[in-house]
């Protein structure tokens, strides 16, 4: 279990549909913004789909990853467990459907806070991060720039907390 210790780093986990798109630009912009504070966390991404299990993320999302200064080439696509709800404080969904599915798949124990990721950025609670895999290249910018978001507000959050 975590949680037990007041001074445990914080454990967030990123979800979407597919794990190659939303939410590995999310765990990649998480890295380099909790690196860039010198702030210890442990930080994932998963998808509620299991269709991408092992693949690295989609090519578009790399490229705009790269052009952000961030390498998320080595990730590799995973599907949500169980034993997520109990590794992680925080689970946060790039959307309702993926919380919707997170919380069915959720034990009636578990410790892991289930959130949408732009409810923690002021004035976007609600929104989802828009899923980019069927347009066009500039979409992964748009969705790096709200997933920047969160991970900026998830630092400033640890930076209070610690």
């Amino acid at each position: 279990m975590r949680n037990d210790r007041q001074d445990a780093k914080p454990a967030i986990l990123f979800l979407c549909l597919g794990n190659i798109c939303r939410s590995p630009l999310a765990e990649g912009a998480a890295r380099a913004a909790f690196a860039e504070e010198g702030i210890d966390a442990t930080l994932d991404s998963a998808g509620t789909g299991d269709w991408h299990i092992g693949h690295p993320p989609d090519r578009r999302a790399q490229a705009e990853a790269r052009r952000r200064g961030t390498d998320i080439g080595d990730l590799r696509a995973r599907q949500l467990v169980r034993e997520d709800f109990y590794r992680f404080d925080l689970i946060l969904a790039a959307d309702e459907t993926n919380l919707r599915d997170a919380r069915a798949l959720a034990p009636a124990d578990a410790t892991a806070k289930l959130r949408l990721m732009l409810d923690l950025v002021p004035g976007r609670a609600g929104d989802s991060v828009a899923d980019p895999y069927y347009g066009d290249d500039g979409g992964f910018a748009a969705t790096w720039d709200d997933v920047g978001a969160v991970a900026a507000a998830l630092v400033a959050a640890s930076a209070k907390s610690g």
